[in-house]
Protein backbone atom coordinates (compact mmCIF):
# COMPACT_ATOMS: atom_id res chain seq x y z
CA UNK A 1 0.00 0.00 0.00
CA UNK A 2 0.99 3.51 -0.89
CA UNK A 3 2.89 5.05 1.99
CA UNK A 4 0.96 8.47 1.77
CA UNK A 5 -2.39 6.37 1.77
CA UNK A 6 -1.19 5.33 4.96
CA UNK A 7 -1.62 8.70 6.32
CA UNK A 8 -4.15 10.34 4.50
CA UNK A 9 -6.67 7.19 5.05
CA UNK A 10 -7.11 8.49 8.79
CA UNK A 11 -7.75 11.89 8.11
CA UNK A 12 -10.18 10.53 4.97
CA UNK A 13 -12.21 8.74 7.60
CA UNK A 14 -12.56 11.57 9.97
CA UNK A 15 -14.60 13.55 8.10
CA UNK A 16 -16.24 16.54 9.00
CA UNK A 17 -17.61 16.51 12.80
CA UNK A 18 -21.35 17.18 12.76
CA UNK A 19 -23.02 18.94 15.55
CA UNK A 20 -26.73 19.08 16.71
CA UNK A 21 -28.81 22.29 17.70
CA UNK A 22 -31.81 22.18 19.16
CA UNK A 23 -34.76 24.00 17.38
CA UNK A 24 -35.16 25.70 21.17
CA UNK A 25 -32.15 26.58 21.42
CA UNK A 26 -31.33 27.77 17.70
CA UNK A 27 -34.40 29.66 18.53
CA UNK A 28 -32.88 31.63 21.54
CA UNK A 29 -29.43 32.08 19.32
CA UNK A 30 -31.42 33.96 16.34
CA UNK A 31 -33.57 35.82 18.53
CA UNK A 32 -30.40 37.13 20.19
CA UNK A 33 -28.83 37.61 16.80
CA UNK A 34 -28.86 41.22 14.80
CA UNK A 35 -28.23 41.12 10.62
CA UNK A 36 -24.95 42.82 10.05
CA UNK A 37 -23.42 43.49 6.14
CA UNK A 38 -20.42 40.57 5.59
CA UNK A 39 -18.27 40.82 2.55
CA UNK A 40 -16.61 36.82 2.16
CA UNK A 41 -14.16 36.00 -0.48
CA UNK A 42 -15.19 32.93 -2.33
CA UNK A 43 -12.09 30.21 -4.33
CA UNK A 44 -12.05 32.40 -7.23
CA UNK A 45 -11.40 35.21 -5.46
CA UNK A 46 -14.92 36.75 -5.94
CA UNK A 47 -16.48 38.92 -3.13
CA UNK A 48 -19.99 38.23 -2.14
CA UNK A 49 -21.92 40.97 0.34
CA UNK A 50 -24.80 39.71 2.47
CA UNK A 51 -26.92 39.81 5.57
CA UNK A 52 -25.90 37.66 7.60
CA UNK A 53 -26.34 36.88 11.42
CA UNK A 54 -24.21 38.18 13.77
CA UNK A 55 -23.54 34.64 15.59
CA UNK A 56 -19.89 34.23 16.35
CA UNK A 57 -19.83 31.08 18.48
CA UNK A 58 -22.46 28.74 17.83
CA UNK A 59 -23.85 26.83 20.85
CA UNK A 60 -24.06 22.86 20.08
CA UNK A 61 -23.43 19.42 21.20
CA UNK A 62 -21.53 16.40 19.35
CA UNK A 63 -22.77 13.46 18.84
CA UNK A 64 -22.06 12.24 22.63
CA UNK A 65 -24.30 14.95 23.94
CA UNK A 66 -21.47 17.18 25.13
CA UNK A 67 -21.86 21.07 24.72
CA UNK A 68 -19.60 22.48 22.56
CA UNK A 69 -19.22 25.64 20.65
CA UNK A 70 -18.70 26.31 17.21
CA UNK A 71 -16.94 29.22 15.40
CA UNK A 72 -19.66 30.72 13.01
CA UNK A 73 -18.12 31.61 9.24
CA UNK A 74 -18.95 31.39 5.86
CA UNK A 75 -18.11 27.92 4.89
CA UNK A 76 -20.88 26.34 8.09
CA UNK A 77 -23.53 24.73 7.17
CA UNK A 78 -26.92 23.07 8.35
CA UNK A 79 -29.11 20.68 7.63
CA UNK A 80 -32.50 21.21 8.84
CA UNK A 81 -34.72 18.43 9.19
CA UNK A 82 -38.48 19.05 9.06
CA UNK A 83 -41.23 17.20 10.71
CA UNK A 84 -41.99 15.39 7.37
CA UNK A 85 -38.70 14.17 7.23
CA UNK A 86 -37.31 16.55 4.56
CA UNK A 87 -34.02 18.46 4.77
CA UNK A 88 -32.96 21.47 3.36
CA UNK A 89 -29.44 22.80 3.46
CA UNK A 90 -28.04 26.14 3.66
CA UNK A 91 -25.11 28.22 5.13
CA UNK A 92 -25.70 28.59 8.96
CA UNK A 93 -24.97 32.60 8.59
CA UNK A 94 -27.35 32.89 6.10
CA UNK A 95 -30.78 31.90 8.70
CA UNK A 96 -32.71 34.00 10.12
CA UNK A 97 -35.94 33.99 12.10
CA UNK A 98 -38.47 36.39 11.26
CA UNK A 99 -41.69 35.94 13.71
CA UNK A 100 -42.14 31.74 13.62
CA UNK A 101 -40.41 31.42 10.27
CA UNK A 102 -36.65 30.62 9.64
CA UNK A 103 -35.66 32.39 6.36
CA UNK A 104 -32.52 30.48 4.87
CA UNK A 105 -30.35 31.65 1.39
CA UNK A 106 -28.81 27.89 0.53
CA UNK A 107 -26.99 29.67 -2.14
CA UNK A 108 -24.37 32.32 -2.47
CA UNK A 109 -24.22 32.24 -6.19
CA UNK A 110 -27.86 33.04 -6.66
CA UNK A 111 -28.79 35.35 -3.41
CA UNK A 112 -32.02 36.09 -4.57
CA UNK A 113 -33.00 32.14 -3.58
CA UNK A 114 -34.33 31.63 -0.61
CA UNK A 115 -36.55 29.25 1.81
CA UNK A 116 -38.87 29.93 3.95
CA UNK A 117 -39.66 27.18 6.63
CA UNK A 118 -42.47 27.46 9.50
CA UNK A 119 -40.35 27.26 12.74
CA UNK A 120 -42.91 24.83 14.05
CA UNK A 121 -41.82 22.08 11.14
CA UNK A 122 -38.54 21.79 12.33
CA UNK A 123 -37.65 18.93 14.50
CA UNK A 124 -33.45 18.32 14.30
CA UNK A 125 -30.53 21.26 12.70
CA UNK A 126 -27.25 19.64 12.26
CA UNK A 127 -24.32 22.08 11.38
CA UNK A 128 -20.56 20.85 10.16
CA UNK A 129 -17.75 22.90 8.99
CA UNK A 130 -17.98 21.81 5.28
CA UNK A 131 -14.87 23.60 4.47
CA UNK A 132 -15.44 25.48 1.62
CA UNK A 133 -12.53 27.99 0.47
CA UNK A 134 -14.68 30.78 1.59
CA UNK A 135 -13.62 33.69 4.03
CA UNK A 136 -14.92 37.14 5.99
CA UNK A 137 -12.66 40.15 4.47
Amino acid sequence: MNRSLVFLLPVLLAGCKTYTISPESLKQQLMRAQPTTVHTTGPFGEVHSYQANNIAMIACTDKDGNAVELRNGPSIEARITLASGRRRLTYFDRIELRNDTLITHPSRFVPTMEFRIPFSEVVRIQVQDGRKDFSYE
